[in-house]
């Protein structure tokens, strides 16, 4: 069978070139020594070489740290993944689990890291189809009459977005601005408004488009900002632990609306 021979050769064996632990003489990363080459380094610059295998330059690392510390760091336990974190605090949990579940509850498809992996398809794709000659009006309408919308543009419960101005000034100051999949975005955006369709740029179209001219990849860029709400999920944990048990947003019986059956249900039906 190929399967016990296949994993015959995994059998106390795993080849790698991402690192090892040499416990008392040196850690290897991605063939770097832990201790000497990175030893200037941040955590965020460690991270990155981590994901990407490559050292990222001075300005893109603090355009990175900027994004995560204005559109990522948002303590309020009202937000999806900030409650459930609150939710286990509240119930005496650790922070560890908290941060865990809140972290893998970022996932989410409107706010989250989809909405970022969608923005990236759209913004690399979108780019590769104007280059080539598409025009802009062909490209949105496409996505709009096959998905009723566009990646990176619109947002829920408000049709602003205040990370934009700070997000982009930054980028500007660190000379990020130029690259031609933000000249793209940019071009949808105005295509967006002169058409009066009601939609725009949202934090994740910028974002997506800066990091693609910054030779980031869409699963690089994915790996890179799955810890980016943590910041913002740990004051939630702590402030819900210090409060009373169990208190975290209650909701009285009465305040639910039930449309179920009126009969009492024998259990088990």
């Amino acid at each position: 069978m190929k399967a016990p021979k296949l994993l015959q050769q995994f059998e106390d064996n795993w080849e790698t070139e991402m690192g090892a632990c040499i416990f008392g003489e040196r850690i290897v990363f991605r063939g770097k020594n832990l201790a000497n080459d990175f030893d200037d380094s941040s955590w965020l610059e460690l991270l990155c070489f981590g994901i990407t295998g490559k050292f990222l330059k001075n300005e893109k690392i603090e355009f990175l740290n900027a994004a995560f510390v204005l559109c990522s760091s948002y303590p309020d336990p009202r937000l999806w993944n900030n409650r459930v974190a609150s939710l286990a605090g509240t119930a005496r949990s650790t922070a560890c689990l908290a941060v865990a579940a809140a972290t893998a509850v970022s996932e989410a498809t409107i706010y989250g890291r989809r909405a970022d992996i969608r923005a990236c398809d759209f913004v690399t794709r979108g780019n590769s189809k104007y280059k080539k000659g598409e025009p802009i009006e062909n490209i949105v309408n496409y996505e709009l009459k096959k998905y009723r919308g566009i990646p990176g543009f619109g947002r829920p419960l408000t049709s602003g977005d205040e990370r934009i101005d700070p997000l982009l000034a930054k980028a500007k100051a660190l000379g990020l601005d130029r690259g031609e999949h933000l000249l793209f975005i940019n071009k949808v955006q105005v295509y967006l408004k002169e058409s009066r369709k009601r939609m725009s740029m949202n934090v994740a179209g910028l974002f997506s488009a800066i990091l693609a001219d910054m030779g980031i990849t869409p699963e690089e860029h994915y790996l890179i900002c799955v810890l980016a709400f943590s910041a913002g999920i740990f004051p939630c944990f702590i402030d819900a632990e210090k409060k009373e048990e169990g208190a975290f947003f209650p909701l009285r019986v009465s305040r639910v609306n039930y449309e179920g059956v009126d009969q009492p249900r024998i259990w088990g039906e």
